[in-house]
């Protein structure tokens, strides 16, 4: 059974009807992005183009890596403008540098050291003496001018001080040098006279190849003035110093500015680098928001929620006439009070205020929930970068919550062969753990009321959802809320499970694992805890980890995902303020 494709996968926002019927644990409205007036995320955004790009391979490295100077320049892109001089002097080196290509191409004639290269091949293969175990294989690899074929009779050969292996090092040197000028004529168009030598020929190609760099590298400079990418070393070969001195101090105004740049968004330097702050995680979690609620413009405007209205603990500006049930606390005195003088007071009278005068402000209820995201750290989500897109939903769902739904409770766990409560800043930092284990059958029990038995001793890649989902429950029991729910992000089956203070590991996939799991999920749900699986594509996934998932689903009456990857922090995100607006509606 395949997963389906992207275009597929169920949109939270026209879900079926029976998917709608599961569990709350959402209940906010969908409050201040607009998704008719939201910045697109292809828009110049000076403000979170390094913290996302240091971000982007804090998810993919871990924390040991740092982002480097050179990437740092290639993280922003900078408008040429700013430096009015760069222009001029981009445009002199790569004039200069054209000219000498010109004067090569025009001077030099290919023809005759194709001819040399060729003869000295053939030469040196005639005076070559193989043993005759060999001769047949060498006499084929000769005809067919294949440095591949020499290069196994020279291991064949078995003796690297006899005369035959000293004439095939001299053969493979002269066919290399022959292909060499073959592609040398083949990609510059020569018009000269002048014949070259061999080693002329390989030097001009050298010079021509790197002429060819330059000129690539200051036609990039030239659209976003990253001079970083600039080899200074190899173009001071052809210009004259003081164009390199200027050059050079162009570069320490843009790297000045860069470093300015990066300071306001949050990024520390350091000796090997820039290090990442709170504030850099801010931009990148708005910069994913930015992504996400422009995707929402395109694929649903116009259909974007409005305030929620109805009895509840948020007072807005507008107001309605009272009706029976509403609240005396949500009274407008003051429009009630002019309503009644405007009906009955006239000429100074007396007047006395009836139903009909009463006013009511209307309100929108913002009750709070609990929310626990269990990550799936195990080995099986390498592959295809999944745990870098997990790692991006969590961001992307703390800055929603954060900036949207303050009053909110948001845990992150990380599961694999145990589950570990993370916060949200040892998030981007996480990796998938390492395969220790590559048997196709395992079988192994540790009890880990044992003080000898620690976590470093134990197979780490194994995914133990039962465990995840324990740690969930204890967590969210704890806040004192009705709406309360879990995101469990996985690509497969558990492999893992406690009985007691015994961990099991079991693979492939056993039923005493699932049992186990399943107790857990049905404890959540008697706690009050909606389950909602979102189960990522995998090279190894089966039927029966889809179909798991939705006995997971069906068991505790949750819900249950298939997403693609890459478009996760979509589906998570539009999944919770939705959720929201259907409880709420």
């Amino acid at each position: 059974m395949s997963i389906p494709p992207p275009d597929a996968e169920p949109d939270p926002a026209t879900e079926a009807p029976h998917a709608r019927g599961g569990g709350g644990g959402i209940v906010h409205a969908y409050q201040k992005y607009d998704p008719q007036t939201f910045p697109s995320p292809t828009d110049p955004n000076p403000n979170s183009g390094m913290a996302a790009a240091a971000f982007e391979q804090m998810l993919m490295f871990g924390e040991g890596h740092e982002l480097t100077d050179e990437e740092l320049a290639n993280a922003i892109r900078l408008d040429p403008s700013m430096f009015p001089q760069l222009g001029p002097s981009l445009q002199a080196l790569r004039a200069m540098l054209e000219e000498r290509k010109r004067r090569i191409l025009e001077k030099y004639e290919t023809d005759t050291v194709r001819q040399d290269a060729a003869s000295a091949f053939t030469e040196l293969s005639q005076q070559a003496t193989p043993p005759k175990p060999l001769r047949d294989a060498f006499e084929k690899a000769i005809r067919d001018e294949q440095i591949q074929d020499l290069e196994r009779l020279y291991y064949k050969n078995r003796d690297d001080r006899s005369p035959f292996a000293r004439q095939l090092t001299l053969l493979i040197d002269a066919l290399g040098n022959a292909y060499q000028i073959e592609e040398l004529a083949d990609t510059y168009p020569f018009t000269g006279r002048e014949a070259m030598s061999i080693p002329e020929a390989l030097e001009i190609k050298a010079e021509l190849e790197q002429i060819d760099k330059l000129l690539e590298q200051l036609k990039n400079a030239e659209k976003d003035a990253q001079l970083a990418i600039i080899d200074m070393e190899a173009l001071s070969e052809y210009a004259e110093p003081g164009q390199i001195e200027s050059l050079n101090r162009l570069q320490e105004q843009i790297q000045e500015y860069l470093q300015q740049q990066a300071a306001e968004q949050g990024l520390e330097k350091s000796g090997a680098g820039y290090r990442l702050t709170p504030k850099a995680l801010r931009l990148f979690q708005r910069h994913l928001l930015g992504e996400i609620f422009s995707d929402l413009a395109a694929a649903r405007s116009g259909r974007h929620a409005v305030g929620v209205t109805g009895e509840g603990v948020v007072e807005l500006e507008r107001t309605k006439p009272y009706e029976f049930g509403d609240s005396a606390a949500n009274i407008d005195i003051v429009q009630t009070i002019i309503n009644g003088a405007v009906r009955g007071g006239a000429d100074g009278r007396p007047f006395s205020v009836n139903a009909s005068d009463i006013t009511i402000h209307l309100t929108r209820n913002n009750p709070r929930c609990a929310t626990a995201v269990l990550m799936d750290m195990s080995g099986s989500m390498r592959h295809n970068g999944q745990y870098i897109q997990c790692k991006r939903m969590a961001l992307a769902l703390d800055g929603l919550i954060r900036s949207e739904y303050p009053g909110d409770h948001l845990s992150f766990i990380e599961m694999y062969s145990i589950a570990k409560l993370r916060p949200i800043g040892e998030v981007p930092a996480l990796l998938p753990k390492p395969v220790s284990i590559h048997a196709s059958r395992v079988r192994l029990k540790a009890d880990m009321s044992d003080p000898r038995i620690g976590e470093s001793q134990l197979p780490q890649h194994f995914t133990n959802i039962q465990h995840a989902l324990q740690l969930a429950r204890q967590v969210l029991s704890t806040q004192d809320t009705p709406n309360r729910q879990v995101i469990l992000i996985t690509d497969g089956l558990p492999t893992a499970h406690f009985e007691g203070q015994e961990l099991f590991f079991l693979y492939p996939p056993d039923p005493l694992t699932e049992r186990a799991t399943m107790r857990e999920a049905l404890l959540c749900q008697r706690a009050g805890i909606t389950i909602n699986i979102f189960l990522l594509p995998s090279w190894s996934q089966s039927s029966e980890d889809i179909q798991f998932a939705q006995r997971l689903a069906e068991t505790t009456k949750g819900r249950v995902f298939f997403t693609g990857g890459r478009d996760l922090d979509r589906y998570v995100v539009w999944d919770y303020v939705n959720q929201r607006r259907r409880v709420i509606g």
